[in-house]
This record gives C-alpha cells, structure tokens and sequence, in this order.
C-alpha cells in the first residue's frame, strides 16, 4: 500500500519527464505515425491546430495586465534579442574555428552549426516550456513572437554576412502563418477572456496541464522527424560528434543566461529568468528549413546542412524538459541555483 502512494506521488510529480521519455521512446518505436506525411499529418494537427492551440490556451489564461506590462519590459526584451541574434552568431564563429583547427567534423556540418546560430527563436516550445515552469509566460510569447517575426529579415542577413549566401525567403507567406498561429488565437483567447471569467475563477481550467500535453505532442512529432529522416545517414561517430556539441553548446547556452540575468547587470526576477533561459536559446525549426530550401535549392549538399538543426530543435525540447522540474522548484522555493 504504501509503495503504490510513493508510486503514485512520485509519478504526479513527475508525469511531465515520464511523458517526455515516452515519447521519445514512441516516436522510435513507430516514426512513421507521427513524421510528415504520417498518420497523424502533424503538417495540419500540430503545426496549425497544435500551435493555435497552445496561444488560444496562453491568451485565455494571460491576465492583459500582465501582457501590457511584459510588453513594457525593454531591457527583457533586448537582452533575449541580442542574446540569440548577435552573441549565438558571434559565439558559433568560435565553435566553428575549434571544430575546423582539429578536424572534429566536415566544413558542410560547421555550416551548418552557424546556419543555426543565425536562426531566430521558434514559435511555440519556448512560450510552452515558459509556462509550464511558471515563468513569464507573457514575456515569453511576446519575445516568440517578435524573435519569429525579426528573424524573417535578420536571419538571411545573418547567413549572407557569415556565409557569403543570399536568397529569396517568402516573407508574406511567414508573417501569414504567424498571424494565424499565434498572434490570432492570443487575441480570440483575450477577447474571450473576461466574458468566462467568472467561470474560469470557479472552475479553474488547468491551462498548465493542457500547455504540457500538447508540448508532449510536438516533442514526439519532432522526434519521429528525426528519427524517420533518412537524409541523416552519415557516419555513426560523426552523429555522435554532433550530437556532442549540440548538447554541450545548448548547455552553455542555457547557463551563460542564467549566469548573467541572475548577476547584478540585469537582476532579472526568476520568472523573467525562466523566459530568458528558453527563448535566447532555442532555434527555430519551422522557420530554418523552408528557408534553406530557398536558399539551398539545388546545393546537394542540402540534407547535410540541415543535420545540426534537425538534431537541435528536438534537443532544445528535450533539454528544456529535463530541466523544467528543477526550475519550477527553484521558482516556488529559495534556492540559490536550479543545476
């Protein structure tokens, strides 16, 4: 009897990590369910009712107050921008100098990395894991949003100055599908908001659950991508080397912004922390690939070039997961750090 509660309370505590090693575990098991083109078409169900989903969600659980104020912090805001868009930039130059001075991979995978420092921050897992941490869930789908917008212009740029490539990226056809997908289901979310208030105050609609189920789900789509992408056929020690940096730079990524919007520069408060942490470093993937296959239309080099982001986005989800039970305690309880 008494091991059952444990059983039971270690697993509502821990639900979130069980259903992301799930996932994963699925998402091997069978990719063909949940890839592109699969059972589920994950290219409708989550990239446009998934994601509308979870901005409806964050725009009937926002208080507007607390949006016009997350609107209002600037140096929040500038500090996550020039963090992904000019220190990542800057900092992969460095990786790729390593990389290349002792042959550790090919020039067409640390093309790839920079490509993926030039990215701008994604739509929706940033906002999510936010939320589900109990972070500044406003600030998060504001800086999402605006990352995602900025990144339509700056990212080609960014890729022309390090890699000397331009190309056409269809900018109407992105902004539409960001106003559909985010910027739409915020407004309709805020717009119903106070005409359910009162029922929402007596029900409690559990957002946070509802945010964390359907990350699950764009985390198992992501990895059966992954996982069913046949392009990804290179050389087993080279896979792992990527896999490597990838971790190991995310891991740097994630503690340089906890070190310095912690330190008396910034003083951000723990919830703007948490924002910060997942929207300076993850890339987007949504918005990279449909803008390599402009700009890389032809090069067959293309599926190569794509590997270290494909392995990014799903390792940014994972990273993120693993790390939201020890920033949620952090945020509840007095610790002074969450590693």
């Amino acid at each position: 009897m008494m091991s059952r509660m444990i059983m039971s309370t270690f697993i509502a505590k821990n639900w979130f990590l069980i259903g992301l090693f799930l996932a994963i575990f699925l998402a091997k098991l069978e990719p063909s369910i949940g890839r592109k083109g699969g059972i589920l078409m994950p290219e409708i169900t989550i990239k446009y009712f998934a994601v509308c989903l979870i901005f409806l969600n964050s725009g009937l659980s926002l208080k507007s107050e607390e949006f016009k104020k997350a609107m209002s912090q600037v140096q929040l805001h500038t500090f996550i921008q020039m963090f992904t868009m000019m220190f990542i930039p800057v900092f992969m130059q460095f990786v790729a100098i390593v990389l290349s001075n002792h042959n550790l991979l090919s020039q067409t995978l640390i093309k790839g990395f920079i490509i993926v420092s030039c990215m701008p921050p994604p739509v929706s897992s940033a906002a999510i894991l936010t939320k589900a941490v109990g972070g500044n869930d406003a600030a998060a789908i504001f800086n999402s949003a605006l990352g995602s917008f900025l990144g339509i212009f700056v990212s080609p740029v960014l890729i022309l100055m390090t890699l000397g490539l331009s190309g056409d990226v269809p900018f109407f056809k992105i902004f539409g599908q960001l106003c559909c997908t985010v910027v739409m289901p915020i407004l309709i979310g805020q717009y119903i908001r106070p005409k359910i208030i009162h029922w929402m105050e007596e029900k409690k609609p559990p957002f946070g659950t509802i945010a964390s189920c359907t990350l699950l789900l764009i985390i198992y789509s992501a990895f059966c991508d992954t996982f069913s992408n046949k392009d990804i056929s290179l050389p087993r020690s080279e896979l792992l080397t990527v896999m490597f940096c990838v971790v190991l730079i995310q891991s740097f990524l994630l503690y340089t912004v906890f070190s310095v919007s912690q330190s008396t520069w910034c003083n951000f408060s723990r919830a703007d922390t948490v924002c910060a942490m997942y929207c300076a470093t993850h890339k987007s993937l949504t918005l990279g690939i449909p803008m390599l296959k402009i700009m890389y239309s032809g090069d067959p080099t293309l599926s190569f070039i794509t590997i270290p982001l494909l392995m990014y986005h799903p390792c940014q989800i994972l990273l993120g997961g693993l790390l939201a039970p020890r920033l949620k305690t952090w945020m509840l309880e007095e610790h002074p750090i969450p590693f």
